[in-house]
């Protein structure tokens, strides 16, 4: 009786430690989705709109469109590029300053407009660009079309081949965790039928593994959790500069996440397959 508890709870400490790894895996694939898209939205942030100003326009007008344009919908950032400042960085880029063989600064003071994700589309910038060209002391807006277009597409196709990948890796992990309980109730079906033999009922007979399961995968997901944050933590502290991909939100719903279909998995696979060993006779058991 000694053994065959102690190999019990051999069997379910393994399907604990198998299932606390599919966890981490299938955790790891929520980490990715939500990565891929906050630096899908990075790039796209990336891209700016260029708006050469008037040579008229005053100080305190500039401010004043600076603040309005500010508040528009579509904007993530706004930088003011003097005159003098596109010159020296001109001059940085290039090596040589153009004024001397020109005999004035050729460069016009500008906004550099950086884009929310979302309205970093060729679709968005075209409405984006008439707009821009119809505020005073606008003279042109730039903004390389051809360069949009090719990260919105590289993107596109990325965003595809990920979902893909992440979308069977949650299938794995889903069929691992399945034949884990599976593989762990069949250990225990000679308990089962001993039970039925007696006379008790499909529900007391469910009731202990139903139970143990929802234990087990509460564990295993919070252990699962804890690798996870553990070692986020051990990314920002080796690269401070990664904690802006990670946010408390993003790793509460990760968290639910794990735990939700940690319990979920668990219980209705034990479910399921406690049935079976219910449904079976006496010859098939052995």
């Amino acid at each position: 009786m000694k053994k065959a508890k102690g190999t019990l709870s051999l069997q379910w400490f393994t399907t604990f430690i198998s299932t606390t790894l599919v966890l981490v895996l299938l955790g790891m694939v929520f980490l990715s989705v939500f990565l891929a898209r906050r630096l899908s939205d990075s790039v796209k942030e990336d891209l700016t709109v260029t708006v050469l100003l008037s040579e008229e326009a005053k100080e305190s007008e500039l401010t004043t469109l600076k603040a309005r344009l500010s508040t528009e919908r579509f904007v993530s950032r706004i930088d003011y590029i003097s005159k003098e400042q596109a010159l020296k960085e001109q001059i940085k880029a290039m090596g040589s300053d153009p004024s001397d063989f020109l005999g004035a600064n050729p460069f016009t003071a500008s906004f550099e407009i950086h884009m929310k994700a979302a309205y970093s589309n060729s679709d968005s910038l075209n409405w984006i660009s008439a707009y821009l060209k119809e505020q005073p002391m606008t003279d042109d807006v730039i903004y390389q079309k051809e360069l949009v277009d090719a990260i919105n597409n590289n993107l596109h196709h990325l965003s595809y081949v990920f979902l893909f990948l992440a979308g069977l890796l949650t299938l794995v992990s889903v069929a691992l965790i399945n034949n884990t309980v599976r593989l762990s109730l069949y250990a225990s079906r000679f308990v089962i039928r001993t039970m039925k033999l007696v006379g008790a009922t499909r529900g007391f007979i469910r009731r202990p593994f139903m139970s143990r399961s929802f234990y087990m995968g509460l564990t295993a997901a919070l252990v699962a959790n804890g690798l996870l944050f553990g070692g986020i933590q051990m990314i920002t502290r080796y690269d401070p500069s990664t904690t802006v991909y990670f946010d408390d939100m993003m790793l509460l719903c990760i968290g639910i996440l794990v735990i939700v279909i940690s319990l979920t998995l668990t219980l209705v696979c034990t479910y399921i397959s406690t049935n079976k060993y219910l449904r079976k006779k006496a010859s098939e058991v052995y």
